[in-house]
């Protein structure tokens, strides 16, 4: 008689979309929400003031929205129309480095749901499994030795990336693998390749590639532009719809090894496949922001705990909350703490609403406990929410500061004392 866990999974095999329900749309809905206004802000501020009105109109300028022209300068290349000035700064300069942000996020949790879904390990991600540090070595190495490979940047990131899973994989290969060998081979790899980083700096005569190359390992959208949309927004654009389609035999695979042989599956081949997208997303967001940290960890989390353990909603959420993140903490990273603190604050407010608001609807399926605990995250969220708004305010308001930060600092700031939470609510973090 299967367990009760088997008969969950094996309802999630259904087609259909009765998966999407309430509590994933209102997710999503908040998530846009976040995602605009954070990048409203970001826009609005630099050498050229803007009001949000003026931004908005900027933004939504009809003379550019509805150009080919301006679409075919702004993803091909060539010469931007004749537009007002707030549309050129807005358009060329500003926006660029929100639309990165947002397709990193998106690459990033994705992958990390994938990682967390093929280990039955919830603190899986392409840190943990060597993904990063080889994607990172292999950019390394062409930014400071091979310098001419520089716009095979997201190939090179690609195969880094994948030779360190392979070397992951056959550490962890006994006849098969199993999720504990995967992440305990992955820490070795990671380990082993951060020195390899560490040591190519010793080896970079040009100060300006040493400190390019310091504040890529720590993860940056400082100096992007459109070059690094073109880069990433294909591999976007394919790999987000395959990974979808693949929720499905996700959440075959967390049933585990015996169960999804039985039904069929052929459990280390579509490991392996669906492993090779996510190494393919993690790698792509690599290739032009550097090694941002704690995304994939932390916004499967997230997701689950609003939508349920379904791999078809937590990666169809994590394609809007990704964003969400990033854009907030490229927000504090560019503005300042005061902003990073107001925009934390709102989008925990925005969370925890919709938390409460799910569980008191009755949005949430049988695998989402609805009850005190679920209520005291909402809660927790409001509070630490308005917290953050108020320390804002009574520290000075909205202040704006001279440096910028990388923005992998910043997720770092966010995910580490989330995690923290996490590892002090669950009493069980995975198979390891």
């Amino acid at each position: 008689m299967a367990s009760e866990t088997e008969q969950t999974g094996l309802g999630r095999l259904s087609g259909g979309g009765d998966w999407i329900d309430a509590s994933l749309v209102s997710l999503i809905v908040a998530s846009v929400a976040v995602t605009v206004l954070a990048g409203l802000v970001q826009v609005s501020y630099g050498t050229l003031e803007m009001t949000f009105v003026e931004t908005w109109r900027a933004v939504f300028n009809p003379a550019v929205i509805f150009d080919l022209t301006a679409w075919r300068a702004l993803l091909l290349g060539g010469e931007f129309p004749d537009v007002r000035t707030q549309s050129v700064v807005v358009w060329l300069l500003r926006l660029p480095r929100v639309f990165t942000g947002i397709f990193v996020g998106v690459n990033l949790a994705i992958a990390g749901a994938i990682f967390q879904a093929v280990t039955r390990n919830e603190l899986a991600s392409s840190q943990t499994l060597g993904v990063n540090a080889g994607a990172g070595l292999a950019v390394l190495l062409t930014l400071v030795v091979y310098t001419e490979l520089a716009y095979l940047l997201p190939l090179v990131a690609a195969l880094g990336g994948a030779v360190a899973f392979g070397i992951v994989y056959a550490i962890s290969w006994n006849g098969g693998t199993s999720p504990v060998r995967l992440i305990l081979a992955g820490i070795i790899v990671a380990t082993v390749f951060n020195s390899l980083q560490t040591a190519l700096f010793f080896f970079a005569s040009d100060l300006a590639v040493v400190q390019s190359a310091l504040q890529w390992t720590t993860g940056s959208l400082i100096g992007v532009d459109w070059e690094q949309v073109r880069i990433i927004l294909p591999w976007t654009v394919v790999l987000v719809p395959v990974a979808l389609v693949g929720g499905r035999h996700l959440n075959v695979l967390v049933l585990g090894e015996k169960t999804a042989q039985s039904l069929g599956m052929n459990v280390e081949r579509m490991r392996f496949g669906l492993s090779g997208i996510a190494i393919l997303a993690a790698s792509s967001a690599i290739a032009v922001a550097g090694v941002v940290g704690f995304v994939g960890l932390i916004v499967p989390h997230l997701v689950r705990t609003i939508v349920g353990s379904d791999y078809r909603r937590v990666l169809l959420g994590s394609v809007f909350v990704g964003p969400a993140l990033m854009t907030v903490a490229d927000m504090g990273a560019r503005l300042g703490p005061a902003v990073l603190g107001f925009g934390i604050g709102v989008a925990a407010v925005v969370l925890g609403l919709t938390v409460l608001g799910g569980g008191r609807a009755g949005w949430h399926r049988v695998e989402v406990t609805v009850g005190d605990s679920y209520r005291r995250f909402g809660t927790s969220s409001v509070v630490v929410g308005g917290v953050a708004l108020a320390l804002v305010f009574a520290t000075g308001g909205l202040t704006i500061a001279d440096t910028q930060l990388p923005v992998g600092v910043v997720t770092g700031l966010i995910g580490g004392p989330y995690f923290l939470y996490l590892m002090r609510r669950r009493e069980n973090m995975g198979d390891i």
